[in-house]
């Protein structure tokens, strides 16, 4: 048991872009040796979307994906970046334009050979806004596209240009010091060309079975829906990410959820659970039956209230949200639910980071005030008489959803005298079908679990006009004029313009934050190798019993 992070990330946001235009290479905790033929069972849940890079933003899918796949860069454990694909990423003196070489002989698992128009095809696909794909947003920085990431100039993207087979070009709209920090997110993934139909569009067969060129393979099961993704190592893959297994099954758990998990780690019947569920947090790390963890994680809570809910727009929607976030006892969760395992929240990021800081313009809003409640709460009546009831949404197959929508549901109803519920849905694909479709009609439990290591991946993705997790539909032009202005500038430049953004948000709250999660995990006591990454995943690969 670690009760201590081992590295953290801060400074792993700005990596030196030298660094970039190595070889890929391995050592320390990536050491590719001592593998066994073992399978690895682990928590997963069924994916909402096809396992299309561009077409996916959330765990279920997400998971899978960045083991089936590679990017130009990859991960290390700590979030510092190492070439993958790329042999190098070079900017000119501007640092607007980037110019990428891929190496060699790389390949898809179909055999056919990786080049630099499997990355431009893909990523022009996932800008065009015809083919309606959620991770269209990070797109955003090259030119050619909108400030929601979709291409304004027919089907491809002006900033895109392939060079030759090995080498293509990315013109960003502004100077970007870091734009190669993004390239290991699944939305930069590589597509083969097998994986389009004559329509050019990306077809169905290839998203319930991706040809990818990562370290994992789907087996001939591959996806089963709402039981398993079984993967297998792909004996081409030559990078830094090299299996020391016999292969990953991702286990979804859509009655039961986290519980029943946990007592298949118990039992033996499950190697990995990596979220406790509340039940056992006071008892996990002394539990003789599993190998227990728990340490600070970068993922971070909060609760979605969509601009389109009756009483919740303009001044009065301002209103009611600050009434809301105050009516909201965090510490009293995050110690009688969580057993201290989550820390309130004090901004929309989090404290891993580097340049995070607890003193944001607004965040007094986040700290329980029943008084302050009532009377924010009596400002909006003022304006528009409350009617109806307050319901907050929560899929049961993640841990400790129910317990905590319950308690805060009930603090909201106690503190502004009223109606206030939760509203189950069994499985997150379910729920978060109704929010992508917008059919949903009440507020919801969202949570982030970083792209890539910085701050602004926890801002500009979910709350910039358009942005594909903008699930509440939040719109502010001096919120995406900042964080774009972000984007381009560096050190404590940079965190001035990520201030003044999160006070827009603090003041507006198209969400409101709740806590930062603890990355807690409990394996199967065989199990070796098992360590958190700084997405708060372990590193897969590296599983071994």
């Amino acid at each position: 048991m670690r009760l201590s992070r081992r590295t953290r990330l801060a400074g792993v946001a700005f990596v030196a872009v030298g660094s970039l235009t190595l070889a890929a290479c391995g050592g320390g905790s990536d050491d590719k040796s001592g593998g066994t033929d073992s399978v690895i069972t682990v928590y997963g849940t069924n994916p909402q979307n096809p396992l299309i890079p561009t077409a996916t933003n959330e765990v279920g899918g997400g998971d899978p994906l960045d083991n089936l796949f590679s990017g130009l860069v990859a991960y290390n454990t700590d979030g510092s970046v190492t070439n993958e694909v790329a042999e190098s990423i070079e900017p000119d003196a501007a640092k607007k334009v980037w110019t990428v070489k891929i190496k060699s002989g790389e390949k898809f698992t179909n055999g056919e050979a990786i080049t630099a128009d499997s990355f431009v095809k893909a990523w022009n696909y996932g800008a065009n806004p015809a083919n309606k794909q959620l991770n269209n947003y990070f797109f955003y920085p090259i030119e050619g596209t909108d400030d929601i990431g979709n291409t304004v100039d027919g089907d491809t993207v002006k900033g895109l240009k392939v060079v030759d087979d090995s080498t293509f070009t990315v013109t960003l709209k502004a100077p970007e010091s870091d734009f190669p920090l993004r390239l290991g997110y699944s939305a930069y993934f590589p597509v083969p060309e097998s994986a389009y139909g004559p329509d050019g569009k990306i077809t169905k067969e290839f998203g319930e079975r991706p040809i990818g060129n990562g370290p994992y393979k789907l087996t001939k099961s591959g996806w089963e829906r709402n039981k398993q993704i079984s993967l297998e190592p792909n004996p081409d893959y030559d990078g830094i990410h090299k299996p020391k297994n016999g292969g990953l099954v991702f286990k979804f758990y859509a009655g039961g959820g986290t519980d029943a998990a946990y007592t298949d780690v118990q039992s033996g019947n499950l190697d990995v659970l990596d979220q406790v569920p509340p039940s056992a947090l006071t008892t996990f790390e002394s539990d003789d039956k599993v190998a227990a963890y728990n340490e600070p994680g970068s993922s971070f809570s909060s609760l979605t209230i969509p601009e389109k809910l009756a009483h919740f727009e303009g001044a009065e929607g301002d209103l009611r949200r600050a009434a809301i976030s105050l009516a909201i006892n965090r510490p009293e969760i995050t110690e009688k639910i969580f057993n201290n395992a989550r820390t309130p929240a004090k901004d929309f990021t989090s404290p891993v980071l580097d340049g995070w800081t607890d003193k944001v313009e607004g965040n007094d809003v986040l700290t329980f005030n029943a008084e302050e409640a009532k009377k924010k709460w009596a400002e909006a009546d003022a304006i528009s008489k409350w009617d109806g009831k307050f319901v907050v949404a929560y899929n049961a197959d993640g841990a400790g959803n129910k317990e905590f929508t319950e308690a805060m549901t009930n603090q909201v109803k106690n503190v502004l005298g009223i109606d206030s519920e939760p509203k189950v849905y069994p499985t997150f694909d379910e729920l978060r079908k109704e929010v992508t479709e917008r059919t949903i009609k009440t507020a919801f439990r969202t949570g982030w679990q970083a792209d890539y290591p910085s701050m602004l991946n926890y801002l500009g993705p979910i709350y910039a006009t358009g942005a594909g997790s903008n699930d509440g539909d939040y719109t502010n032009p001096a919120f995406d004029k900042l964080i774009s202005e972000a984007s381009a500038a560096e050190g404590d430049e940079r965190y001035k313009l990520i201030g003044e953004a999160q006070a827009i948000l603090l003041k507006e709250l198209p969400a409101i934050p709740l806590w930062y999660q603890n990355a807690t995990a409990v394996t199967n006591k065989d199990l070796n190798g098992f360590e958190f990454n700084w997405k708060q995943k372990p590193d897969y690969y590296k599983l071994t019993k």
